[in-house]
């Protein structure tokens, strides 16, 4: 765009402010217009959907004002941003770059031994369980339509994750991004730049090139009373101690467009995923069946583009939970590989994970107790059954479950998930005999635990 006249800058300000607003309102549509997918329109999930829709304002107000010359890392999704059936076991970062430039991340962990496989420290602070850093060429969800998930549109050009990070004996670390590796560096490095053979229509193929626009940081946790996030800075090099060019009208023209785009398109996007791409609702294909079936999962598989794409490195499972108030869910993980991380999450139908600060509403593999015969064992319900592995619907009657296991290598074998939908006054009856009662007075603990490590993950200081 060129630069406005000085004498045109207030035109074209309230301008570019009038389209955001109507791009703002457009996105409001998709909270409760039939033909756009939304959620049943409940009195909560209406009054979830407006929370969501101020959620994606906030972070596009973030995304819109950044800056790939001197980036920083943002928080993607956080309490009042979330979405896209996110973990509750992550903090997810970005950072906007140019992959035709070079970029350098330094890092500092806490206690990282379990990242080379060793036991978990039992005292003092630690890292988080697992991390991996992947340079995109696409943000999810920024064109406003499911087209994107089509073969060789998005691509990672690289990817670093914790098992392969070389961190320093006092846990700092240093990652160099650039389209390619410079000769004779043996650190950690990423690529931003890559070539991959794309298959045409009609049967030919072509190589196409790909350069990454953003840098995605995965921090999973599983000790949440004691593990700490890393500490990160990003730079691109050459731009160290430089001032950054003062701001126009012209830029400012460009951000405030960008901030509508990005609202508007979000919104539809992600519910034409949910409602044609997972099926939510009903079957779309006409295969006879829904991809994520009630009260059950589909089959665990690694990610892909088709289904949405999601962290590389994972094998996921979902389905939608649909439950009375007198009813529960039994739900029995078996994991015949050990992962590097596993946990189990509830959303609601908008891909809002559920308050899991004041609620159990996910327990990875460190928090869930394992029973005797190898089986994780949980239960859905709106109330407490007063077991260990409960989780919280926060009276939600329907929402997400999202399993995900994170593999450094191929697994060989994938894990498999069971689910049975019980009458409430029944749990115990399919859970093996031995399994104990939970008190409220450790329930009590379990949520302040909770409350301090979701405060410290997202602090604002």
């Amino acid at each position: 765009m060129a630069d406005i006249p000085n004498d045109n800058a207030q035109v074209h300000l309230r301008g570019a402010w009038d389209q955001m607003i109507e791009e703002i309102g457009k996105a409001r549509e998709v909270i409760d217009d039939p033909k756009l997918y939304p959620p049943p329109p409940t009195d909560r999930n209406l009054a979830e959907g407006y929370r969501y829709l101020l959620g994606f304002l906030f972070g596009a107000i973030d995304r819109a004002l950044s800056d790939p010359d001197y980036p920083y890392f943002r928080r993607a999704i956080q309490p009042l941003d979330k979405a896209t059936i996110d973990n509750a076991d992550a903090i997810y970062l970005c950072a906007e770059i140019d992959g035709n430039g070079t970029y350098l991340v330094k890092g500092k962990a806490q206690d990282h031994r379990h990242w080379r496989g060793e036991a978990r420290t039992s005292s003092g602070r630690k890292a988080p369980q697992y991390v991996i850093f992947e340079a995109t060429n696409v943000y999810a969800g920024d064109s406003g339509n499911i087209a994107e998930l089509m073969p060789g549109s998005r691509v990672n050009t690289g990817t670093l994750d914790s098992s392969n990070l070389i961190v320093e004996p006092d846990g700092s670390f240093e990652v160099m991004l650039a389209p390619e590796c410079p000769h004779g560096y043996s650190g950690n490095f990423i690529a931003t730049k890559t070539t991959r053979q794309r298959n045409n229509p009609d049967g030919t193929t072509e190589d196409v090139d790909y350069t990454a626009r953003y840098l995605v940081v995965r921090e999973l946790f599983y000790d949440w009373g004691k593990e700490d996030t890393l500490d990160l800075h990003i730079a691109r090099a050459g731009n160290e101690g430089v001032h950054p060019s003062p701001l126009s009208s012209t830029k400012t023209v460009g951000q405030m467009e960008r901030i509508g785009e990005i609202v508007n398109n979000q919104m539809r996007f992600w519910n034409e995923f949910y409602a044609v791409v997972l099926e939510t609702y009903q079957d779309m294909n006409g295969d006879g069946k829904q991809f994520m079936p009630r009260n059950a999962f589909n089959d665990p598989a690694s990610a892909n583009l088709a289904t949405g794409g999601g962290q590389s490195t994972n094998v996921y499972a979902g389905g939608v939970y649909d439950l009375g108030e007198d009813e529960a869910l039994i739900i029995e993980i078996r994991t015949p590989v050990s992962p590097a991380y596993m946990g189990l999450h509830l959303s609601n139908l908008w891909g809002e994970s559920l308050d899991y600060a004041n609620h159990t509403s996910s327990l990875n593999a460190f928090q869930a107790e394992l029973d005797t015969d190898g089986v994780l064992r949980y239960v859905v319900a709106h109330r407490d059954p007063g077991v260990p592995n409960w989780l919280d619907t926060t009276n939600l009657p329907q929402g997400f479950m999202a399993t995900r296991w994170s593999y450094t290598e191929n697994p060989g074998e994938l894990p498999t998930v069971n689910a049975k939908k019980v009458p409430f006054a029944d749990i115990r009856v399919h859970l093996p005999s031995n399994v104990r009662s939970v008190p409220v007075e450790e329930r009590r603990e379990q949520i302040q635990i909770r409350q301090e490590h979701v405060q410290r993950r997202y602090r604002q200081y």
